[in-house]
């Protein structure tokens, strides 16, 4: 380098020095970076691994791909592209050799230099470039074409990737040669096309003496071409890749020899292998891009749902992009028949016009132009994916201009949209690739991609729409169930009145409200209304939490209106279980371990706990599969009474929690919640151990809110089957409805799901009923109340109650019962009409009628209420009569409703009370004759009774082994009686008149 005076180097000799040895500026310049911090001052390669080595962990943040070594600049992380991959590999690109450093060369050294040079060039138009420029070099060519292979495997054809390249021209220069008008040429046509097809070197000395060879191209450009040779690159696999040719050779006779040939060939070779993974390294990117679109595509169909509208209209702008087509459409089908198909609603985006106005319905032209071609309808009938990659080619379908824009359909591809069923709901159609390109195979995959994504788009948002509108009918339904569900107001007022008047309330005392031992069967609805309210008075809720009266009273009256009329879970049944929760809160030790905010709560949940009751468990909901079933899994009715009680707040001047702060309405909830459900037996039995563990241990904390959570819940147990601590009589009544509703359950069961019931719900064992109830005791009740009594002696009462009442369940199970009925009927003299007996003799059982002139039957069947059950219509000699009873010093029911009918008596006012009365404490129960005409006649009753009434008579006489007197009376009997339609089926029970019906 030339010095300046001084004797330093000057710029000009630095700039010169730099031209002519390229790579050691390049050199220089990442040797100065790697050893220069961010502010100038150098950086050992210790401290720079130790910087970047705290970030590299880091989980949001990395190393910018292009900073310098030592440079601590950092971005958040992302996702790299195959194509900034590769631009990582290129940081210190290979500078390209000169034509002065190439021609030093020998041969091979400029073989390997030149691949060298193109073995790490995954871009390909930099490649085909480098080939082309390279091969000129290698051949002395004045000009070099290169085409590759495009198209589906049944249609293949070359594409100019690049055309007449001379060895010093630039890329730029080349792109700009070749235009943005590619040459196609088909397999088979031409020199390249005939070389593609049969992979054979051609070397024309005289091109225009080749009839293969177009003069086109040099009558245009006015260059004359002499010579030509040209030869196929192929993949390892031996597949054409694409067709390389040079033409007229710089130096001597134009014509390329067999030496150029054979360094033309070794050159192609590795040529092939880069163009192969340049070609893998274009798909990759290809589908990058189509992942990150697909991505994108789905987040917009889950982000937009309100409207089909806007999810169609970015499927199509999104398909536009990627697909590069002239125009989009989508056409959902309204009805698919023989005669062909409907459409509902049509889309059509054309490229560039409606990029930014949004959602645009055509017009009606346009949609007449769209569909007088018949495409889209064609694939709606058929399901068939069609790919037209020339329109006028198929006469299937009748392709015209568009009136209002002049667009012609060259190319189209159609294919059907699914929804989740398989079931076609549209159809989408491309029209026309940009450029003058064909859709291929991978066009047609991509756009089934999109086709599936506006499939699932359009499903979900119908969907949304149908949920859309059903909640907006749940919301009415909500409405109408709130107002039809609250308490009228004239019933409200009548409350508050007496409430505010203390002389019409009933005190707490007068009605036994403080007693374990309390009877509601002596209260009227309207007192059990008032002892409700009551409890609450006596809790000092309402003043403690600034109650209003009428939001308390309509309150009350509205969980009573929202329990069903069913035989046991019912208002009485709540009321009873609250009775016992307030009894057990006013105890010591209770009294003092709950805040008020909780003995509120569990108050309210007591009262809530069987709101809505249907009458069936909840393995019951779960055979049928009922709506309640399948929306809770476990604990089916305590959640859905639960969920009743919110309803019922959240209705207007409902809320009886309205006053209190939002930590105590949070934990109000709460309990409420939790005390509801813990009346699910499933959930006493998980927890019973765990509480009789801790009472037993002595030294458990039970204001610790786990513990205190456990005794919540078995006290709602307690409380909830309180009624087997009650009184006999009032346990007797109390058993009696409940197995009345069990039995109707189990019926069910049987007729309707043709299953058998359990036990307890089975009407076949109702002989057993004393043993089971027995059994529950023993299982359920009795250790949960004798734990209870040992660590809380004010609960006694209960245990007491229990073990009693557990007493009488067994006597009963163990003794057999008869009822002795005459043959004459004696309506003058009870005694002789009717006798009752009771025996062990099995000699005094089998006492047959002729013997003794009475009917005598053996029977086992408990009658819970210890009376004589008649019903109107039946003469029952399988009913219980209670041995303590003298039937012949009193009347029985069955007398009072002869006597009520009889001339002489029907004055009797008293009598007519008395029957009346009697009629009340019928028992009904189910029959079914046993021969299949009586079923057939007891049918006919139900529907024509007065006709078929002599026919069951008849049918009885024959059937029975009782004397035709017995028939005859009961037949009398039935007279004076209920007409038979008034009687459902589902209440006859095994009687003798039932025997005969």
């Amino acid at each position: 380098m030339a010095a300046g005076e001084d004797g330093a180097l000057s710029r000009e000799a630095v700039l010169d020095y730099l031209d002519s040895h390229p790579e050691f500026a390049g050199e220089y310049v990442s040797r100065a970076r790697a050893t220069q911090g961010r502010d100038g001052v150098p950086i050992v390669n210790w401290q720079a691994q130790q910087l970047f080595s705290r970030r590299r962990g880091s989980r949001h943040f990395d190393q910018h791909p292009e900073t310098a070594l030592g440079v601590s600049t950092f971005f958040p992380r992302r996702p790299l592209s195959p194509a900034r991959r590769y631009n990582l590999r290129k940081r210190s690109p290979r500078k390209q050799p000169s034509l002065e450093k190439l021609s030093k060369l020998n041969e091979l050294d400029l073989m390997l230099e030149l691949i060298r040079d193109i073995a790490n060039e995954l871009d390909m138009t930099n490649l085909c470039h480098k080939i082309l420029t390279h091969v000129g070099i290698l051949t002395n060519a004045d000009r070099c074409s290169l085409f590759l292979v495009k198209g589906s495997r049944d249609n293949k054809f070359l594409v100019s990737r690049l055309f007449d390249v001379t060895p010093d021209s630039s890329v730029e220069q080349a792109m700009n040669a070749t235009g943005s008008h590619e040459i196609r040429v088909p397999f088979g046509c031409g020199i390249v096309g005939h070389v593609a097809k049969t992979k054979e070197t051609v070397n024309i000395r005289n091109a225009y003496e080749d009839p293969r060879f177009n003069r086109t191209v040099d009558q245009r450009t006015g260059y004359h071409t002499h010579s030509i040779l040209a030869m196929p690159i192929c993949s390892a696999d031996d597949e054409v890749l694409g067709v390389a040719q040079i033409i007229n050779k710089a130096t001597g006779g134009h014509e390329f020899t067999d030496k150029d040939e054979e360094v033309f060939r070794n050159y192609l070779t590795f040529c092939g292998i880069s163009i192969a993974n340049a070609q893998m390294f274009e798909m990759s990117i290809t589908e990058y891009k189509r992942n990150q679109i697909l991505l994108q595509l789905a987040r917009n169909i889950f982000e937009e749902q309100t409207s089909v509208d806007k999810v169609v209209h970015k499927i199509m702008k999104d398909a536009q992009d990627l697909l590069k087509c002239e125009r989009c459409s989508v056409f959902l089908t309204e009805d698919l028949h023989e005669q062909g198909v409907d459409f509902s609603k049509i889309f059509d985006l054309v490229s560039g016009n409606d990029a930014d106005k949004g959602v645009q319905s055509p017009s009606a032209s346009t949609v007449a132009w769209l569909l007088e071609s018949g495409l889209a309808k064609h694939v709606a009938s058929t399901g068939e994916v069609l790919n037209l990659q020339n329109t006028g080619e198929d006469s299937r379908f009748q392709f015209t201009e568009e009136a209002e824009t002049g667009f012609r359909i060259k190319s189209a591809l159609c294919l059907p949209i699914y929804n989740r069923e398989r079931k076609i709901i549209g159809v989408a159609q491309l029209l026309n690739k940009h450029n003058n390109e064909l859709f291929d195979e991978n066009d047609e995959g991509m756009f089934e991609a999109f086709a599936i994504f506006c499939g699932l788009g359009i499903h979900h948002t119908q969907m949304y729409e149908n949920v859309c509108r059903l909640m907006s009918k749940q919301k009415v339904a909500l409405e109408v169930l709130s107002y039809h569900a609250t308490a009228r107001e004239e019933d409200v007022g009548k409350l508050l009145s007496t409430i505010s008047q203390t002389a019409q309330m009933p005190a707490a005392t007068k009605i036994g409200l403080y007693d374990f031992r309390f009877n509601d069967f002596v209260m009227s609805e309207d007192e059990t209304i008032q002892g409700a309210v009551r409890l609450f008075l006596e809790c000092d809720l309402v003043n403690k939490f600034r109650v209003p009266y009428d939001v308390l009273c309509r309150w009350v009256l509205s969980v009573k209106k929202n329990y069903r009329p069913v035989t046991y879970h019912n208002w009485r049944h709540a009321f009873n279980v609250t009775q016992t929760m307030f009894v057990i809160l006013k105890t010591a030790p209770f009294s003092s371990m709950f805040s008020d905010v909780e003995i509120f709560a569990m108050m309210t949940a007591s009262l809530c706990h069987d709101l809505d009751h249907r009458g069936t468990n909840n393995a019951f909901q779960s055979k049928i599969e009922s709506p309640l079933g399948r929306l809770y899994s476990t604990s089916t009715m305590e959640h859905h009474h639960f969920d009743h009680s919110i309803m019922i707040m959240n209705s207007e001047g409902n809320n009886i929690f309205q006053s209190l702060s939002d930590e105590d309405y949070r934990q109000a909830m709460s309990i409420l919640e939790d005390s509801i459900l813990s009346t699910d037996l499933a959930l006493y039995f998980k927890k019973r151990g765990s509480f009789i563990s801790r009472a037993q241990g002595g030294a458990t904390d039970w204001t610790v809110e786990d513990n205190k959570s456990l005794l919540r819940a078995m006290m709602m147990t307690a409380c909830d089957v309180s009624a087997i601590c009650k009184p006999w009589e009032v346990q007797k009544k109390v058993a009696e409805l409940v197995y009345s509703e069990f039995f109707q359950q189990g019926d069910i069961e049987r007729t309707k799901l043709h299953q058998k019931p359990i036990d307890i719900m089975d009407r076949e064992k109702k002989d057993e009923l004393p043993k089971m109830q027995v059994g529950f005791i023993d299982s359920i009740c009795m250790p949960l109340y004798k734990v209870m009594a040992e660590k809380w002696p004010s609960l006694h009462p209960l245990y007491e109650g229990c073990r009693t009442n557990r007493d009488h369940w067994q006597a009963l199970s163990q003794q057999k019962t008869t009822i002795v009925l005459p043959e004459q009927t004696d309506t003058t003299s009870t005694g002789k009409r009717l006798a009752s007996t009771s025996s062990t003799d099995d000699n005094h059982s089998e006492t047959s009628t002729s013997d003794t002139g009475h009917s005598t039957i053996q029977t086992s069947e408990i009658n819970l209420s210890g009376k004589l059950a008649v019903s109107s219509r039946e003469c029952s000699t399988t009913d219980i009569v209670d041995k303590s009873a003298d039937f012949t010093s009193k009347k029985t029911p069955l007398e009072h409703l002869i006597l009520a009918n009889k001339p002489k008596v029907a004055q009797d006012t008293d009598i007519q009370r008395i029957c009346e009365e009697k009629r009340k404490e019928i028992s009904w129960k189910r029959y079914t004759p046993a021969d299949s005409k009586g079923q057939r006649i007891v049918q006919e009753a139900a529907l024509k009774p007065r006709h078929a009434r002599e026919e069951i008579v008849s049918h009885g006489q024959r059937t029975s082994s009782q004397p035709q007197q017995l028939c005859k009376k009961i037949s009398r009997i039935s007279l004076h009686c209920t007409d038979l339609e008034d009687v459902p089926r589902e209440h006859i029970h095994n009687s003798r008149v039932c025997a005969i019906l």
